[in-house]
């Protein structure tokens, strides 16, 4: 796709660091370090599990924020460890993993035009993240 097609924000971005190093790995017949790709099964247990939950007809997304009995385990155990009191309907948030978690909280946090400072070292989705939030140019 050509970039006179693509949105203003998305013109701004560029390949990412995970998939650039498939690309060279994949090409070159090299070890890919850069991106998780199992060689073997997964464990026996984590199968009978999901068999179970398919057969007992537990299919359906947990709600936004993550299921109410994990944030309270969350909770819990945060209260225990380090002995917060911590709301798990108000104060807990679910994610499929950090990347889903990092533009959750820069959506939540940032209003259009703010300033974004990154330090580096830093992980490649900060900069399309405060992109998609709004952040001012030049950041």
């Amino acid at each position: 796709m050509t970039r006179d097609l693509l949105s203003r924000k998305a013109a701004q971005f560029t390949e990412s660091v995970i998939r650039e190093m498939t690309r060279l790995a994949n090409l070159h017949g090299a070890v890919n370090l850069a991106q998780g790709m199992p060689d073997f099964p997964a464990p026996q247990e984590i199968k009978e599990i999901a068999c179970r939950a398919i057969m007992s007809d537990v299919n359906q997304y947990a709600i936004t924020w993550g299921a109410p009995r994990f944030r309270n385990a969350i909770a819990e155990k945060t209260g225990r460890h380090l002995g917060l009191d911590i709301d798990p309907e108000r104060e807990i948030t679910v994610t499929c993993g950090s990347t889903e978690a990092m533009i959750a909280s820069l959506l939540a946090v940032i209003d259009p035009g703010d300033e974004v400072i990154v330090f580096e070292p830093f992980y490649e989705n900060y900069g399309p993240d405060a992109i998609l939030s709004g952040r001012s140019r030049g950041t």
